[in-house]
Order: structure tokens, then sequence, then C-alpha cells
């Protein structure tokens, strides 16, 4: 005899209550709070009707207000867990060490000028017609401590010298080159994120746990799904090989593709007398000339690193303020275009960071360019090697005693790879004075010193300041 409707209903009643019970046990594991046991499903059921309702209405209110925790609602996180399913993963393997639960993670950012993501017209616009293969214009050490929470950013130019990995070094037939040249994908040698971790832990000893690679169309494409990020620019800018164009100082509202204009620009200009950029501006420069009534930033990468930092700050602070369901879900499935995560990145971790973050300042977050040096005439071309001492204050200033012993060290100025000096782990760190590189120069200062004053900050819309 088949059993009739009041007993269906009461076999899915406990079926969903079972299934219930184990995503709230999941999610307290996953915040770190203790359940206490509760009575199987057969003893509820045996039990009193007024205790099973009870214990039906303790679990709904847990579910909901977890739900409202992590800033989902429904079915929000299955969606959004199968447009993370889609991100391309980056190979990481050996060249990546774990995490461990709480503790500092280091997370190399990669900048390429691949124009993946990116429709037709829009990759026109980066002059993708001008340009073949990939290379890592932007390389980027974040280091992120959970537990405080702080972030720490490094900046490496790309054309700092370093010693190359094996592969690498027997298809360019030397022994050092640019860093930026270990993204290239070559047919005959094995190149890509991997070896570039690997590169970066060899020379500087700085140990990579995660790797996220971004194209101009994953900035792009991350800056729309964000609704756009506001920035304000003190004076009237230009660049005319990024495209960037903001003929009205103040806070601006960029979009996908004007931040990514932002994001690239390292021929910056701008107006003192706010200054509209014309066509004839255009042909001038060109020509190698600067338009009357314009200044020409000519930092190049150092500059661009600064804008890029600047940048960064304002997404965070877009972010931070859209901590809702819809935003998360609409981040999440541009991820796919142009953005690619190492495979121990899952969803959950991040959502978890979001989580922590989600009260940070990102004034707050400190950012440094490694120190570098001219080394004059060599064979290598207008390269830039690293000024070593400089560089392990500023390591173990970040890092501390998370550094391992350098492999291959980068070569100094005299072009040898050597040992750099030992700089012990202070007990105490100091965050009064900025170290500033600038044109092989190092000087130590104190806020509000900015020699980029000229550049575009994060702001809030209607915000006096």
């Amino acid at each position: 005899m088949a059993p009739d409707r009041s007993s269906r209903s009461r076999s899915r009643s406990v079926g969903n209550e079972e299934r219930l019970v184990a995503l709230g046990d999941a999610i307290d594991r996953r915040s770190g709070v203790a359940r206490k046991t509760k009575p199987s499903v057969s003893a509820r059921r045996s039990g009193p009707k007024k205790r099973r309702s009870r214990n039906q209405r303790l679990i709904r209110i847990a579910l909901v207000m977890a739900v409202i925790g992590v800033g989902f609602v429904g079915g929000g996180y299955f969606y959004a867990q199968y447009r993370f399913s889609k991100v391309t993963n980056v190979k990481c393997g050996e060249a990546c060490l774990p995490t461990l639960p709480g503790q500092p993670f280091n997370i190399l950012s990669i900048g390429s000028d691949s124009r993946a993501g990116l429709t037709g017209a829009m990759a026109a616009q980066t002059g993708a017609g001008g340009v073949s293969g990939q290379r890592s214009d932007v390389i980027k050490i974040i280091h992120v401590d959970p537990s405080v929470p702080s972030i720490s950013v490094i900046s490496i130019p790309r054309d700092t010298l370093v010693s190359l990995q094996p592969s690498i070094a027997s298809y360019f037939g030397s022994k050092y080159q640019r860093i930026n040249v270990n993204l290239v994908a070559g047919a005959s040698m094995t190149a890509g994120p991997q070896v570039l971790a690997k590169t970066i832990t060899a020379n500087f000893g700085i140990p990579i746990n995660h790797i996220v690679e971004v194209s101009f169309g994953g900035l792009a494409n991350s800056v729309i799904a964000l609704g756009g990020v506001y920035m304000r620019f003190p004076y009237t800018s230009a660049d005319t090989y990024s495209g960037l164009r903001i003929n009205t100082p103040g806070c601006q509202h960029l979009t996908g593709m004007q931040g990514l204009a932002v994001a690239r620009s390292r021929h910056f200009y701008y107006s003192p007398h706010n200054l509209t950029w014309t066509r004839a501006d255009n042909v001038m420069v060109i020509h190698g000339r600067t338009p009357p009534g314009w200044i020409y930033d000519g930092t190049s990468d150092y500059g661009r690193i600064k804008r890029q930092d600047a940048f960064l700050r304002a997404m965070m602070l877009v972010a931070k303020k859209q901590y809702n369901p819809f935003t998360i879900n609409k981040v999440v499935s541009q991820l796919p275009a142009g953005v690619q995560l190492d495979s121990s990145f899952s969803l959950n971790t991040l959502i978890g960071l979001a989580v922590k973050f989600h009260s940070y300042d990102p004034s707050q977050m400190q950012t440094y360019t490694l120190p570098v040096v001219s080394p004059g005439a060599n064979p290598y071309g207008s390269v830039l090697v690293v000024d070593q001492l400089a560089a392990q204050q500023l390591f173990v200033k970040i890092f501390g005693s998370s550094l391992v012993t350098e492999t291959t060290p980068a070569p100094n100025s005299k072009l040898q790879s050597v040992q750099p000096p030992y700089v012990p782990v202070p007990s105490t760190t100091s965050t009064t004075t900025t170290l500033h590189k600038h044109h092989g120069t190092t000087t130590t200062t104190t806020p509000p010193y900015n020699p980029y004053y000229f550049n575009p900050v994060p702001c809030v819309p209607g915000a006096s300041k």
C-alpha cells in the first residue's frame, strides 16, 4: 500500500532537516563556532512534537543569521559557485607554498598586457594590433595578514634585471634578463606565472602562496562589475598611449575602459591650467614635444606604479561599500573574462577574506616599490638592478622571518649574483617613516610629502576632500 500524502510530506521534511543541519554544521565549522551535539533525526522523531518544532525553528534562525552574515540570500551562493567554477586556473604547483589558517600569506599579482576578455572594439582601443604574445607589465606581491588585518604591496618594476630559471636562460642564451620576460609564452620554452613565481622566490627569498593573473579585460570587467570607481584628479590629465582623458578636475567616476587607462598610464600629462586635451596636443606628443600648458610626468613605470596603487585603493573602497549578494555575484560572473586564479583559491577562501577585511580602510594599505638603481653601461640595455641593502631592509620589514634563502640572487650593480647583505629581523617595527625610491636614489621622509601630488587619488562622491 502506497504511503499517504502526509507520510510523504513528513519524509521530505525530515530529509530537508538533515540537509539543513549538515549545512549549519559546515557553516559553524568554517566560522569556528562550536555546536552542541544534537540528538539524531530518529530520536527527534520519537520525541515530543514541541521539541522538534523548537529545534527546527532554531535551525532556521541559525541558518538565516549565517546566510546574512556572509552577504548571500537564497541561491546566490550556489550561482556564485557555478560562475566561480568557470574561472581559468593558473598553474601554481611547487612554486606555491600552502597557506596556514589565520597566518600571513603572499599573493603574486600579475597584470599582463593580454587582451583576453576585451571585445574587439575595446581591444582596438588598447592598441591590440601593435603587440603580440603577452608580458607581465605589472608585478605586485601582496602580503596579507588576516590576524591584524593588514595589507602590504611591493611592486617590482618590469625592467628589473633578475637571474633566470634554467629553462628561460637557455631560451635567451643569457643568465640575466628583465623580470617581465618570465611570462612570455614561447614554443621552445616553458614560461608563465609558475616560472615567474619561482623566479621571485629564487631571486628575493619571498615565498609565494597564491597567484592571480589579470589581463586588460579582467581589470576593465572587474571595474564594470563594481559599477565603476571614483578617483579625484587635482588637474586635467591625459595619456595619448593609454587613452586617458580627464577634462575636468575633481572626483571622477571611471568606467571600465577609463579605469584601465589610468592603470596603464606611464606617459602621463597634467595641466595646472586645467586645459582640455586636443588632437593638436596628440600630434605634438607623437613627435616628442610637450604641448603648451601641460607638464609631463617623466617617471614612467614609477609613476604608473603609484597610479596603480591608488587605483587599487579606489577599487577596494567601492567593493567594501557594495557588500551585498548581487554585487558579489556580478563580480564573480565577470571573473572568467580575463582573470585567472591558482587552483588553491576557492570561493569560500575569497568570501572569508571579504568578510575579514570588510571594515578594512584601504588608505591603511602600505605600498612600496622595489628599491632599484641603474647599473650604467651594460649588455642588457636600459635595465634596473636591485639595491640589495635597501631591498633587504624592505623585505625584512614586510615579510620578517618568513623569508627563505635565495638560491639564485638577483644581480647587483656589478652584474654579480651574490648573496645579499644580512639584515636582522627587528623586534619592533617603526612606521614613522616611508621609504621612497626614485631614479636610483633612496630618501627617507615623513608624511605628508608627496612627489606625485598631481596623481589621482580615491575619492567619495559628494565629499569635500
